[in-house]
This record gives C-alpha cells, sequence and structure tokens, in this order.
C-alpha cells in the first residue's frame, strides 16, 4: 500500500504475491458442554452473562455495551448498537434468559448498562473472562474454548436446527454470507447418514 498509494511507485510491488490467510475453523461447544458450562456457574449474575451471549451470539464487546434500554422482552429481540464495523442489528432475547434477568436486575438493581461494576459504570471485559474461565474449568468442557465460542456455538446450533443461513448472518451481524458460510463446515447436520467408504470394505 505504501509504495503503490504514498510513494508512488506501484511497479516496485506490483508482481508481488500476497500470503493466503490461513482458514481455521473455530472451535465450538456441543450444547452439552454449553449446558454444563451454564450450570457450572452458581452467581446469578455470571450465569446471566454466559446465558446471554450464547443465547443471542454476542460478541464480548457488545455484552458489556449493553444497556437495560436495548432490552425487548416483550418482542424476545435486543439490540446491539455500534458493534464491529459499526453496525447496529437486532438478535434474540430467549424468554428462558430474560425470565434469569429479571431476578438478576430484582438482586443487583443495574441503573444503566446491563451489566455493571461494583462501583457502576460498565463491567469489564476482563471479568466477563474470569467468570468465563472459572466456569470452563470447574465443567470440564474444551480447554480451547474461549467467550468468543459461544458465539460460534450459537450460530452453529442454529445451523444444526434447519434455521436458514441468512437468518443466522443477520443475528451475527456479520457483512457478508460467506463469514457465516463457515459454519457450514462444522455442523453435524447430516452426519448419521454419511459412513465411511472403508465400512464397505471386506477386511
Amino acid at each position: 500500500m505504501y509504495f503503490a498509494e504514498v510513494a508512488g511507485q506501484e511497479e516496485k510491488v506490483r508482481r508481488l504475491i500476497l500470503p493466503k490467510r490461513a482458514k481455521k475453523l473455530p472451535h465450538v461447544l456441543t450444547e452439552t458442554e454449553v449446558a454444563r458450562l451454564i450450570q457450572a456457574t452458581q452467581n446469578l449474575k455470571h450465569r446471566c452473562i454466559l446465558m446471554l451471549i450464547y443465547s443471542g451470539g454476542l460478541r464480548l464487546g457488545e455484552l458489556i455495551q449493553l444497556r437495560l434500554a436495548d432490552l425487548e422482552p416483550e418482542q424476545n429481540r435486543l439490540f446491539v448498537y455500534g458493534g464491529k464495523g459499526k453496525k447496529d442489528r437486532c438478535t434474540l432475547l430467549s424468554p428462558k434468559v430474560w425470565e434469569h434477568l429479571q431476578q438478576y436486575m430484582e438482586v443487583y438493581r443495574p441503573v444503566d448498562w446491563v451489566f455493571e461494576g461494583q462501583t457502576g459504570g460498565r463491567y469489564s471485559a476482563r471479568s466477563v473472562q474470569a467468570i468465563f474461565s472459572k466456569a470452563k474449568e470447574r465443567s470440564g468442557i474444551n480447554p480451547y474454548a474461549t467467550v468468543h465460542t459461544l458465539r460460534h456455538s450459537f450460530a452453529t446450533h442454529l445451523l444444526e436446527k434447519g434455521v436458514d443461513l441468512r437468518y443466522i448472518q443477520e443475528l451475527l451481524g456479520h457483512e457478508s454470507s460467506k463469514t457465516t458460510e463457515i459454519y457450514t463446515h462444522i455442523t453435524h447436520t447430516g452426519w448419521a447418514k454419511v459412513k465411511s467408504p472403508i465400512d464397505d470394505l471386506e477386511l
């Protein structure tokens, strides 16, 4: 970019071939692992945090920026403002999660943000990561999982339940469908009908 746009010497880089970025499949938890993770969290606030991330496919930064006014339980939805790429979107607010959130709000009385620190203001990303790490250790799930794994699991589980890829793309806030298509490579839908060719060999 420097030679082509700044130095005006595009001929120096015209024939350079850019290295291809590695295509890595994301880690995904099974539904059983997600349940174990949440059940391993006894603190009501911490449990609500994990449930909300998974149930709405939220990024960590989106969770801590959620305000009470962004929740629309009557419509089973919540709004994400200023997500990745400064994009606003709407995603799912599960009635089951809303029940837990109501209990949480009665106890903790948040004023503005859905999740607030002990002295007010937004909850920190580091605190959410610590909550996840402790729950992961207690539940004994995939050790490579991160907070973002819950978002990947949300998308994969929806796909396995037959939800159209276009809806999943909107719920995740992906600009390109190609970004969402990665989940087609890790879904187990239809695997029961597929068997290895070696099974037909007489060995």
